[in-house]
This record gives structure tokens, sequence and C-alpha cells, in this order.
């Protein structure tokens, strides 16, 4: 598949984005100003955008951090978390008591629900939304802590799928990686974030009340950088994809994020169609541009 110079011409055929955000729009550290450039002269066009991320924060908490890291509420209508999409799934839990595995940063996700914060053996569940520390720490640092929740056979709620992502540079662990750990010692996780199906009806719900009417999968565009959450989850929902070849795959399908290698490409989406026969690509760009 042809790399694009610029995504106008593909992004123009649809009535709505769901863009992933870290990866994509920034790196955890620096904004990519095309992204969002991209972003913004889309919606001029008459488009919608929804952000869907697997952050395990509300969606009001990364509308913060966009401010902050300088990403303008021009470049988006919605955003919809794996946070958001957890919270909704915990709402049918009133009154019951879990147990926090996570920084403490993390702590807005459960606010406002009728839920008791409690010590681990008093917990009913777990709500995973990270590593204590992910500067230095991996998910063989739980393993403690996760056999004591396997002896018990309790529930852990993952509220990021995301397994690494970068940090500017760095790659760092996220819940997800925990979440693997967890079940690969038989414990019971459940997800709501990308690749699942509860964080795409959130944003097709979102999405209809943005634009005022329901939009039709064959109408939205999914534009993300990870196989395994991103483009496996717009298969799943039935959606075309845009892939970013420079975020988490960069390093694999050349010698710099922004300039892919033809043949390592190639290859790479040779078999990631292997993988994914349902996948929809229909197109394939360094970083997001206009």
């Amino acid at each position: 598949m042809e790399l694009l110079d610029n995504a106008e011409p593909v992004l123009k055929q649809y009535k709505g984005l769901l863009c992933d955000i870290w990866g994509v729009v920034h790196n955890g550290v620096d904004v990519f100003p095309s992204a969002v450039g991209a972003l913004e002269a889309y919606r001029r066009s008459g488009g919608c955008v929804a952000l869907i991320t697997n952050a395990p924060r509300p969606s009001e908490s990364v509308r913060a951090q966009l401010e902050h890291i300088g990403v303008p509420e021009t470049a988006w209508d919605v955003i919809v978390t794996s946070g958001d999409a957890i919270r909704a799934l915990l709402k049918r839990h009133p009154g019951s008591r879990f147990f926090h595995l996570g920084p403490d940063r993390d702590r807005a996700l459960i606010e406002g629900l009728d839920l008791e914060l409690v010590n681990l053996a008093r917990a009913e569940y777990v709500l995973c939304t990270g590593l204590y520390d992910d500067e230095t720490e991996t998910p063989e640092d739980y393993t403690s802590i996760l056999g004591k929740m396997v002896d018990r056979q309790i529930t852990m709620y993952c509220a990021n799928p995301d397994k690494v992502v970068h940090r500017g540079e760095r790659l760092i662990y996220c819940a997800g990686a925990v979440a693997d750990r967890y079940r690969e010692m038989g414990g019971r996780v459940i997800l709501a974030g990308k690749p699942h199906a509860p964080i795409y009806r959130l944003v097709f719900e979102r999405l209809e009340e943005t634009s005022g009417a329901r939009l039709a999968s064959s109408q939205l565009l999914a534009i993300g950088d990870s196989v395994a959450t991103d483009l496996s989850g717009a298969a799943a929902a039935g959606l075309d994809t845009l892939f970013i070849s420079g975020g988490i795959h960069g390093h694999e399908v050349g010698s710099t994020l922004d300039q892919p290698e033809e043949a390592i490409l190639s290859g790479f989406l040779e078999t990631l169609f292997h993988e994914l026969p349902s996948l929809r690509l229909v197109g394939v760009q360094p970083r997001l541009s206009w």
C-alpha cells in the first residue's frame, strides 16, 4: 500500500473520525503539529472528530491534559476514554468495595461513583489503572500481589488495555501489561477500552449527540497507530482505518519514525493482513497530516 503524502482526500470521504491520541496526536511529551492541523482542517471542512483513547481517566481529565500540552479544542468535538467506558461498567455495582492498583493520579476515575475504596483483603474486585511507578517498574514486580488476587479468585477491571506507550522516546508499561500477567497466572480480567466493544458503543453515542444524527459505520474512519488496540478495535467494529506507521510500531517499519522503509513496511502490512483479515485499511501515513 502506497504511503499517503497527505490525508485530505481520504479524510473528506467520511463524516466522522475516531482518532487515537497517544501516538497520533502526541507522544506523551510533544504534540505533533501536523496531526493537530489535519484534525482542525477536517473539522473546518464539516467533519466531526472524536478523540478515542485508552487513558484510564475520565474525558475531562484528558481534556485538561491536552490543553496543558498544547492541543487546542479546535482539533476535536468529543473525547471518549477507556476510563469513561470502565466507569459505565462500575456504575452497575453501587456500594461495592474495590482495591485500586495504580497511581494516585488516576483516582479521578472513581470520583462521584457509589463505591468504597478498601484494602485488598476486603475488596470484591480490583480496579487496575496502571503501575504505581511506570518509570521504573515492570509487570513482574506485581507477581506477589497478583498471586494473592488469584488465590482469592478476584476479578480485575482493567481501565487501560494498552500494554506499552511511548513517553517521549521511551516505552513504558501500562495497565494492559499487568492485566496480561494476571491472565497468565489464571486471573479473570474485564476490559472496556480499545479494542473492546464498550468504548466503541460509547463513542458512537457521543458522536450521535454531537452531530445530531446516527452515523453509519461506512461514514466513519478510525485513525490509529497500534495494531493491538486501534486497528484490531476498528476491524471488530467494522470501520475503515488509516494506519499511522510512525507511532508505537515506528521502529518496526524503518530506520526513522517519519520515513519507513518501503520493503520493511510492505512485510509488516502483509503480516498485519494475515493476522487481521477483516481489517479495512484505506491508507498509511507516517504522521497524520492534511
